[in-house]
């Protein structure tokens, strides 16, 4: 039996983490700050430290004993970090730069870095490609791409397995719907289920990979145990992609709502179009998104409507 820490374990996808880990019979340690995770999403069974991993008493305190960390925690919003590069360059390089330094002094096996597609910038070629130039074009994006940096540093420089998921826009059941920096997906489906007008940023033909979340979990416990990915950087998305007008008139449709969005201004270091190449993913885990986007979406909305 492992002992796994999820970072950010009371938040959207590490939560998803946790409910896995103690599904496939490991045990598992929570770190969170609560500042965006809520409590409610941890089983009341698991071991929660609380606090800023920034801190080196807390990384060291969180990394005691453990087998695998899955870093989740962070400031996941570009909007976000253009207004305050200050407080997410602190949540999102100082707390890794910390927990990389606390798992190698603890002897951990590997650690796994919950990257971003974001690293790739605005490039016009599709679909993006790990061997692709990084182009980061908001502090959130690059706050990514030198915590990226910073684990492959660690990988080659003391020998601390470390592999990196880059996430595309992933959605499903507890992803906040209560902040303008929430999960496009979220703030639809809410406004939608209250008969508000969704508002679309820009025009709406930006597209992106949307991710249903056991697809993400599915490849971040792979990259945790699989031969031969130290060191790597690994795309988990489905390799398709929609625009927001489509995703609008998804959400309507399983809904049954006529309400039409609204657009408002384009918002400052969006990126036009999004969408992952998954060979690698397919080649070093043996992933495969078992979640298509129409069946994620339908269980993300049922998970809305129970909760409201």
């Amino acid at each position: 039996m492992s002992l796994y820490l999820v970072s950010g374990g009371a938040g959207f996808i590490g939560s998803h983490l946790v409910e896995a880990i103690l599904g496939q019979g490991d045990q598992v340690r929570v770190v969170d700050n609560f500042s965006t995770g809520k409590r409610e999403n941890i089983p009341v069974s698991v071991e929660v430290v609380e606090g800023d991993l920034a801190d080196e008493g807390v990384a060291r305190q969180a990394v005691a004993g453990c087998d695998y960390v899955l870093h989740q925690a962070a400031i996941p919003s570009v909007p976000r970090s253009v207004k305050d590069p200050l407080g997410t360059h602190r949540a999102n390089v100082d707390s890794t730069l910390q927990l990389l330094v606390a798992a190698r002094d603890a002897g951990v096996k590997r650690l796994v870095f919950a990257g971003s597609s974001s690293t790739y910038g605005n490039s016009a070629v599709l679909p993006k490609r790990e061997d692709m130039r990084s182009a980061p074009v908001t502090p959130y994006a690059l706050q990514k791409f030198v915590g990226e940096q910073y684990c492959q540093m660690f990988t080659s420089l003391y020998g601390l397995e470390t592999v990196t998921t880059r996430y595309f826009n992933v959605f499903g059941p507890r992803q906040a719907p209560d902040s303008p920096y929430s999960g496009v997906i979220s703030l639809f489906i809410k406004a939608l289920l209250t008969g508000k007008s969704p508002v679309i940023h820009g025009d709406g033909r930006q597209t992106r990979d949307f991710t249903y979340v056991a697809n993400v979990v599915d490849g971040v416990l792979r990259a945790a145990t699989a031969e031969g990915v130290a060191g790597e950087v690994i795309n988990i998305a489905t390799g398709g992609r929609i625009s927001l007008l489509e995703l609008v008139r998804a959400v309507q449709l399983v809904l049954g709502s006529d309400v039409a969005p609204t657009h408002g201004p384009a918002r400052a270091g969006d990126v036009k179009d999004s969408q992952a190449d998954i060979f690698k993913a397919r080649k070093m885990l043996g992933y495969d998104p078992a979640v298509s986007f129409d069946e994620g979406l339908r269980h993300t909305v049922a998970w809305f409507k129970a909760s409201t």
